[in-house]
């Protein structure tokens, strides 16, 4: 079977795009906080950058979930194998890094050659 046939075998994850970078950080460090190892993926796409996080959505109606990629799209590259990600009084902070911090929530990034084929047809516009 080619990775084609699995594909449309399995179906596509349903793609989400997210307003922006900040919001990307507070989902995945939300649910790390939590308990639950996440990370970020990062591959281009028609020339753009897509960062983004495959979660599943349990147990809508009589699916046991839906496959869903939270995503946003940069137009360069992040520095960096980290997004460290902070919230205080002052607000939200987020800042693409080489490694950890000490009061910072440090999301991993890591770097696909392509696209999964699970995924499907993405805005990046």
């Amino acid at each position: 079977m080619s990775p084609e046939d699995s594909a449309e075998r399995v179906g596509h994850m349903v793609p989400l795009r997210l307003r922006g970078l900040n919001d990307l950080a507070r989902l995945v460090s939300g649910t790390m906080t939590m308990g639950h190892p996440t990370y970020i993926v990062h591959f281009v796409e028609r020339g753009k950058h897509v960062y983004g996080v495959f979660i599943v959505f349990r147990d809508y109606y009589k699916h046991y979930g839906i496959p869903m990629f939270y995503y946003t799209v940069t137009d360069k590259e992040l520095p960096g194998d980290y997004l460290l990600f902070r919230s205080d009084e002052g607000g939200e902070y987020i800042e693409p890094y080489k490694g950890v911090k000490p009061g910072w929530v440090a999301i991993p990034v890591v770097h696909l050659k392509e696209k999964p084929r699970l995924i499907g047809e993405l805005e990046v516009e």
